[in-house]
């Protein structure tokens, strides 16, 4: 569980700047993991590649409150399982994973899933990345249904944020990488280069009735346009549920993609924001300067 091995929001991001952006030793050594699946990367084989041992475990305490073995063994994980979904036996996983006995594999494997390989009633696996933007580090989170988060990483109470989606969707998260997640990063890159004003992702953001229907009328909002909270009520049929509109805004785990932020206030000002009134003005700001038309 990547929350109980300690991962956590960066706590020294400044936003409106691209902090806490990943070095290039870094990334060398992640890029080492994730070439070298079936086997522990060793300070050893760092070092044959020129890389600092000691520098990637300061930057992956720093930033991800986690060790960088205990990322690469998430990484291996990750591959595991979705070599076992695709019906690679147990044995030949563990083998192949790096595990010395299909024993060590199943402990590893029921300590960060809940079940043993064999068995199919664990829980959902919740993958988190980690990407950068002009305005700070994000997090993204996905299943195999879809993008279920994307938040900055110095979101508050961000933590009770990961506890609160593992226990809605009765899952586990862990290190890693799908094709939602991947198509996220592209998407979010092609955003802020002021290449794309709609996205195309496969969300997975399952809720009250209500708060689906707040957030689908987020989404419904015009690329740089804005909307206000007593707007969306009207949209909605009941101009009197202000209120509850602002509750499920504030509820809203997709930023950016669910694009709360172009709501402001009805005089104008522009309210609060998760991400921080800074963020959202530079998102308003940027989206009139690319709007086409």
């Amino acid at each position: 569980d990547v929350v109980k091995a300690g991962f956590r929001p960066c706590k020294v991001c400044k936003p409106l700047q691209e902090a806490n952006e990943m070095p290039d030793v870094v990334k060398q050594a992640v890029a080492l993991v994730k070439n070298n699946l079936g086997e522990k990367v060793t300070d050893a084989q760092l070092k044959e590649q020129g890389i600092s041992p000691e520098t990637v475990r300061r930057w992956f305490n720093k930033h991800y409150g986690m060790t960088f073995q205990s990322y690469a063994r998430m990484m291996r994980m990750n591959n595991a399982i979705k070599e076992l979904d695709a019906g690679k036996k147990a044995i030949d996983t563990a083998f192949e994973s790096g595990y010395e006995s299909l024993s060590g594999f199943n402990d590893a494997f029921k300590k960060m899933t809940g079940h043993s390989p064999t068995t199919a009633d664990g829980k959902t696996i919740i993958l988190i990345d980690r990407l950068t933007t002009p305005i700070g580090p994000m997090f993204v989170c996905a299943t195999q249904q879809g993008v279920c988060l994307i938040e900055f990483d110095d979101r508050k109470n961000l933590k009770a944020e990961f506890d609160e989606l593992q226990k809605r969707l009765n899952g586990v998260m862990m290190a890693g990488e799908n094709e939602h997640i991947a198509q996220a990063k592209t998407e979010l890159a092609q955003y802020f280069a002021g290449e794309r004003e709609v996205f195309d992702l496969t969300l997975y953001t399952p809720s009250t009735e209500f708060r689906e229907s707040v957030w689908q009328g987020l989404r419904d909002i015009p690329y740089g346009t804005t909307s206000s909270y007593i707007g969306q009520a009207k949209r909605l049929g009941n101009e009197k549920a202000v209120r509850a509109v602002a509750s499920a805004n504030g509820q809203n785990r997709i930023a950016i993609v669910i694009p709360c932020h172009r709501v402001i206030g009805k005089d104008g000002s522009l309210t609060g924001y998760a991400g921080g009134l800074a963020r959202k003005k530079w998102l308003l700001d940027h989206e009139a300067a690319n709007k086409n038309g």
